[in-house]
């Protein structure tokens, strides 16, 4: 899930990233305040469980989706709804996948459809499932994170396999109210990188990272032209 700067990226000219940046602020000052802790759980659920399927297939094109294992949130944690047979894993996050400092980290509105390839499945989806299984069992933001760093100080998490990334190009998003469905991205996960490296962050680059240094993570986001359903970004 995208942070603040996600809602300034691609904008031009000094002046507008200024203002944009204060309504952004003053709205994240907001949504601090209204989501200090986890709504109750109901509010987090998606009750048809077709839905949720059909929801987390959007996340990818039909050609990788179709035969793409399917996982839907239930009050344990995500559990299998549909086997796969490509390797790829798709799922709708919800808010608490975002960074920890994020506002609006217990949004019960959070929806972010997303479909992992098997290597992200593999390393990256693991870290998902545990924050997931944490919430549920009522832990706090501490407590997760001090979860979180043990199970990757002990490798019960491993490191980011290379090639791992996933599709996010679902238009029923919604990755936050700053930024709604923001544009359809892909995103890759690397272990241990430095933005620098991708160029990432620099004036006239496409390229979005979040160095999550606590999880030994960065990731990479590169916006794309369409969305799962092939109609054009606008």
């Amino acid at each position: 899930m995208l942070r603040t700067k996600a809602g300034t990226f691609a904008m031009t000219g000094i002046t507008l990233v200024v203002v944009l940046g204060a309504g952004l602020q003053a709205g994240a000052q907001n949504a601090t305040a209204a989501f200090a802790s986890m709504a109750p759980l109901e509010q987090y659920l998606i009750p048809d469980r077709d839905g949720e399927i059909a929801l987390a297939r959007s996340a990818a094109p039909e050609s990788v989706s179709r035969d793409a294992e399917v996982m839907v949130l239930g009050r344990h944690g995500y559990e299998a709804a549909v086997q796969g047979k490509n390797g790829f894993v798709c799922i709708v996050e919800r808010a608490w996948t975002s960074p920890i400092d994020d506002p609006e980290f217990w949004n019960p509105k959070g929806r972010a459809p997303i479909c992992f390839n098997a290597a992200a499945a593999r390393t990256f989806l693991r870290r998902t499932i545990k924050k997931t299984e944490l919430v549920m069992a009522g832990r706090t933001k501490e407590q997760m994170i001090e979860s979180i760093t043990a199970a990757i100080d002990t490798k019960e998490l491993p490191p980011m396999e290379p090639g791992a990334m996933c599709y996010m190009l679902s238009k029923q998003g919604h990755l936050s109210d700053r930024v709604g469905h923001w544009h359809p991205h892909l995103m890759f996960f690397v272990s241990h990188s430095e933005p620098g490296a991708w160029g990432a962050d620099l004036e006239g680059s496409p390229i979005v990272a979040f160095n999550d240094k606590w999880e030994q993570i960065t990731t990479y986001l590169v916006p794309v032209r369409r969305w799962s359903d092939g109609t054009a970004d606008e």
